[in-house]
């Protein structure tokens, strides 16, 4: 889904710069645009980011490894 019109940025786009380690709302802006152009999406792009970084806390080892753990 789009979360940011004018600059085209997908809450995919928001999750994927929080798994390479985007950490902030500012950061996510300067990375992908998201909220640089009418900022309506801040308070929606905010909460994704902090989603995101959320689960990527409650799962700390990507699935692969604990495939081979197993």
């Amino acid at each position: 889904m789009y979360v940011c019109v004018c600059n085209g940025v997908t809450d995919h786009q928001i999750r994927e710069a929080a798994a390479n380690g985007c950490r902030s709302v500012a950061e996510l802006t300067m990375r992908t645009g998201c909220g640089a152009t009418c900022g309506t999406c801040l308070d929606m792009a905010a909460d994704l980011l902090n989603e995101a970084r959320d689960a990527q806390r409650a799962s700390p080892f990507p699935v692969p490894v604990l495939s081979h753990a197993a």
